[in-house]
C-alpha cells in the first residue's frame, strides 16, 4: 500500500511534535490571548459561568489562530528564514519538503472549526483573522513586504480584532463604541511593537526586498517612529478615560506610559541590540496598561 505522504509528493519522514510545535511559535500566542482576555473583561460579563466559552475563544486566539498565522508565515518566508533564522523549522530540514504548507492549510481549516463553536460573532472574527493572515504572508498581496501596511495589519490582528471578540463573543452583541476605539488604539500601538520585532532580520529582508520600516528608514529612525507608534495612542487612551470618568485607570495608564518613555530613551541608544530588552520590558507595561482600560470600560454593576 502506497504511503500517503509519498502519494502527496511529500517526504516519507516522520514529522517531529516538537518541530511543528516550533513551527506554531508558542512565544507569539500570548498578545492576542491577551488581548481577548481584555474583551472578556471589557465586556463585564461573569466569569465562571461562561469558562468554557472563555477558555475556547482563548485557544482560538492563541494557539489556534496565531499558531495558523505563524506556519503561513514560516512557509512564505522559507527563504528568507533560511538567512535571518536558518535554525526554524523548515530551512533547517526538520519540517521537509511541503509540509509546513500541508500544516499551515490543516491550522487553518481547525481555526475555522473551533471559530464555528463560538458563534456567529467569533466565525466572523475568524474569517476575518485568517483573511488576514493569508494576505499578510502570501502572495500577490503578501502586506508583509511594505512595513507600513504588514505593521498594521499585524498590530489590529494580534490585539484589536481579538480583543472586539472576546467583548462582542461574551456580550453576544456588538461591543460598546468606547471598547471598539480602545482596542483600535492599542492595535494602532502595536504597530510600533512590530516594528521593533524587525530589527532581528534587516538582513534577509534587506537582501529578498521585504522593505520592512528599518530596512527603508534605518534602524535610528524606524525606532523613533516605533516609539511614536506605540506612545501616541496610549495617550489619547489616557485622555479618553479621564473624559469617561475613570480618572484613577487614566492616571494607572498614564505611569504606564511614563516608565515606557523612560525604558524608549534607552532603546533609541541602540535600537538593532536593545529592542529584545525593550520587548522584555517595556511591552510588559504596554499590556498592563490595556488590561487596566478594559476593566474600567466594562458596564456599570458588572459581576466580576
Amino acid at each position: 500500500m502506497a504511503n500517503p505522504a509519498t502519494t502527496l509528493g511529500l517526504p516519507a519522514a516522520r514529522l517531529q511534535p516538537a518541530a511543528v510545535l516550533e513551527l506554531l511559535k508558542p512565544v507569539t500566542w500570548f498578545p492576542p490571548m491577551w488581548a481577548f482576555g481584555c474583551g472578556v473583561a471589557a465586556s463585564g460579563a461573569a466569569i465562571w459561568p461562561n469558562a468554557p466559552l472563555i477558555a475556547l475563544g482563548v485557544l482560538l486566539a492563541g494557539p489556534m489562530v496565531c499558531g495558523m498565522s505563524q506556519a503561513v508565515n514560516d512557509w512564505y518566508d522559507r527563504h528568507v528564514d533560511a538567512v535571518n533564522e536558518p535554525h526554524r523549522p523548515i530551512p533547517s530540514g526538520r519540517i521537509p519538503g511541503s509540509w509546513g504548507l500541508v500544516i499551515a492549510i490543516a491550522w487553518t481549516l481547525a481555526s475555522l472549526g473551533v471559530g464555528l463553536a463560538l458563534g456567529p460573532w467569533g466565525f466572523a472574527a475568524t474569517v476575518l483573522a485568517v483573511v488576514m493572515a493569508w494576505i499578510y504572508s502570501a502572495p500577490p498581496l503578501r502586506l508583509k513586504q511594505n512595513g507600513w501596511w504588514g505593521n498594521l495589519a499585524c498590530g489590529l490582528s494580534y490585539e484589536t480584532l481579538p480583543w472586539i471578540t472576546g467583548a462582542a463573543v461574551l456580550a453576544g452583541a456588538a461591543p460598546d463604541a468606547r471598547v471598539v476605539a480602545v482596542a483600535l488604539l492599542y492595535g494602532l500601538g502595536a504597530h510600533g511593537i512590530m516594528t521593533l520585532n524587525d530589527f532581528k532580520s534587516i538582513e534577509g529582508d534587506t537582501r529578498f526586498g521585504l522593505r520592512s520600516l528599518p530596512v527603508m528608514l534605518g534602524a535610528a529612525r524606524a525606532a523613533q517612529l516605533a516609539c511614536w507608534f506605540m506612545a501616541l495612542p496610549q495617550a489619547v487612551v489616557v485622555g479618553l478615560l479621564a473624559a469617561w470618568g475613570a480618572p484613577g485607570t487614566a492616571a494607572l495608564v498614564g505611569a504606564a506610559l511614563a516608565a515606557q518613555l523612560l525604558l524608549m530613551r534607552r532603546l533609541l541608544t541602540d535600537p538593532r541590540g536593545l529592542a529584545p530588552w525593550y520587548n522584555g520590558t517595556g511591552i510588559l507595561l504596554y499590556v498592563s496598561g490595556m488590561m487596566a482600560a478594559a476593566l474600567a470600560l466594562a458596564p456599570a454593576g458588572a459581576t466580576p
